[in-house]
């Protein structure tokens, strides 16, 4: 069982005490850095639409029921159901819920503690793959201070907890080769993946742990060991999916199969939308300076196919690129997963430098690269000094990336290995800076602020009244702290609800060019076309209320 496989291997029991002390202290300390940096600042910021908001929702009224209700297996949003994704996540912020109360800390400890677990986790599974330490180090590091991974891990959202367990499919993957006891933890990486994506994630991530083994230990698929554990660990995915069919019968199959599943493959779900190219530009974009060095890793990884680490970064990530490549739907968290996959590319480049012996120079184009990276960063500098100079967190950003790279592209003119670590340490300092301030989640300034508007719900809207808000879109996140549902309406149809006594949020433009009479500062009646106008039944009386930081007004209809 536990026949060394492969000679690059090191063997469980052949490892000395103090060997596995070290492995032990390395993965403690990432997981540390990672929780840390995962959880700064976590709570300062509001809940985003749209997947933050829908996913605290329904985390609520799980929380909300009685256990023998049995939401946490047959969710609800609004007390409608919830058939967009399995509960396993929603279920655990629940029970988070119980402890630590409703709030947006509560809300995303669960996804951020899962991504910061996939951290050691990638250095466990890149172990399995180098024989030298400092791979799965660097690995591990430069997948700690991706922006993306980060960002995204910290949301309300399943994509986090998706890279934890996908994480540790292929680890238990790999250790299968030389242990077939790993097998059965296969199966519940499997079924993990699938209760918290759905189906279709789960068999894609299968797929391509299939493809590494048949092009890298296809004697494995022949393994009674392998597929038991598969098998196995599938039973509780087949068992949730078989009680939800028997709960809502076909309308289980038509939302959560065809319409959250399949439909994302073939069209655009609710208008997103791109090119073949997409998910390129995202990972031009984002994932810097990591994507030139993971471009690197690949050329390296596609000169040395046949090792087993060449086969798990081409397999894993190009399979997984092109088929979100060529769904319909395009939404830029899709292509988290490929991130793994280029920490081990970005951990090979830099293990090869440091290998380099002494009479050889380091590659000219990463000079070149890191030198053009901290001209821009300068630039990006002095254009946010001259037009918001006010924004110190922005600016400190900015100075910390600016000495960093150049730092690094002097140590790589003087061929210094010192440029990895000071890379690193940059690296985790900028970002433990840019989380620290309220840029990390851009999303917010793209609408109003939700807060101060659903605090002029709370406090002047019955439990049991209808509001309207005058705006483009519903805001999930809105919903969520207003207690109930706000329903957007555009401008026509609000000055047909203004004949009749609703509660209106207007916003503060629209406010002027509605037929209103303000008999004061803050009382306004409407005259209803079809009564004449000495009737005083003809008029809809509202009382104003606004607050600050809010640019919208509440119409309280007055009785």
């Amino acid at each position: 069982m536990n026949r060394q496989i492969f000679t690059w291997e090191i063997p469980l029991y052949r490892l000395k005490s103090k060997e596995l002390w070290w492995e032990w202290f390395y993965v403690l300390i990432l997981f540390c850095a990672a929780i840390f940096l995962f959880s700064l600042n976590l709570g300062a910021l509001p809940l985003r639409d749209w997947d933050e908001g829908t996913f605290a929702q329904v985390a609520k009224e799980i929380y909300q029921s009685s256990f023998s209700h049995w939401h946490w297996l047959f969710p609800t949003i609004w007390q409608e159901p919830y058939l967009n994704k399995p509960p396993l996540i929603h279920g655990l912020t629940a029970v988070v819920y119980s402890f630590l109360g409703v709030s947006e800390f509560s809300t995303r400890i669960i996804g951020a503690t899962l991504t910061a677990s996939s951290v050691p986790l990638l250095y466990l599974l890149a172990r399995e793959l180098f024989l030298p330490r400092y791979y799965a180090l660097f690995s591990s590091l430069a997948y700690l201070t991706m922006m993306p991974v980060i960002r995204h891990g910290r949301l309300a959202m399943l994509d986090g907890a998706t890279l934890c367990f996908q994480l540790l499919l292929f680890l238990c993957l790999l250790k299968t080769r030389r242990d077939l006891r790993w097998a059965f933890p296969v199966g519940l990486s499997l079924a993990l993946i699938c209760l918290t994506k759905g189906w279709m994630m789960g068999v894609l991530l299968g797929a391509i742990a299939f493809l590494f083994l048949l092009w890298d230990t296809p004697r494995l698929l022949t393994s009674f060991y392998l597929w038991s554990g598969i098998i196995l660990g599938v039973l509780p995915v087949v068992a949730w999916y078989a009680a939800q069919y028997l709960y809502y019968g076909e309308t289980f199959i038509h939302t959560a199969i065809q319409e959250q599943s399949l439909n994302r493959v073939f069209t655009a779900v609710e208008g997103n939308q791109g090119a073949v190219w997409y998910y390129l530009v995202e990972l031009i974009k984002y994932p810097y300076p990591w994507i030139f060095l993971a471009l690197w890793g690949f050329k390296l990884a596609w000169e040395n196919l046949n090792w087993s680490w060449s086969k798990f970064i081409l397999i894993s990530s190009s399979i997984y690129l092109i088929v979100i490549s060529l769904m319909g739907t395009k939404l830029p968290w899709y292509v988290m997963p490929i991130y793994p996959s280029l920490a081990l590319a970005v951990g090979v480049a830099l293990g090869e430098v440091k290998s380099l012996p002494s009479y050889i120079s380091y590659p000219s184009a990463w000079k070149q690269f890191f030198s053009l990276l901290t001209v821009a960063i300068m630039g990006g500098f002095i254009y946010f000094a001259i037009t918001k100079p006010e924004d110190q967190h922005l600016l400190t950003i900015f100075i910390l990336l600016f000495i960093t790279f150049l730092s690094v592209t002097i140590l790589l003119r003087k061929k210094d290995q010192q440029f990895i670590p000071v890379l690193f340490w940059g690296m985790f300092v900028s970002l433990m800076v840019f989380f620290s301030s309220n840029h990390w989640l851009w999303e917010l300034n793209e609408a109003f602020a939700v807060k101060p508007v659903a605090n002029l719900v709370n406090e002047f809207v019955p439990k049991d009244k209808k509001v309207y808000i005058n705006f483009d879109y519903e805001r999930p996140s809105l919903n969520f702290y207003s207690e109930r549902q706000v329903t957007a309406i555009n401008e026509e149809e609000l000055k047909q609800l203004i004949k009749s006594p609703n509660y209106l949020l207007v916003n503060h433009k629209i406010l002027e060019s509605l037929n209103l009479v303000s008999d004061n500062d803050n009382i306004y009646c409407n005259l209803s076309d079809n009564i004449p106008e000495q009737s005083t039944h003809s008029f809809n009386c509202f009382e104003a209320v606004t607050k600050p930081k809010s640019n919208f007004t509440l119409l309280k209809p007055i009785q």
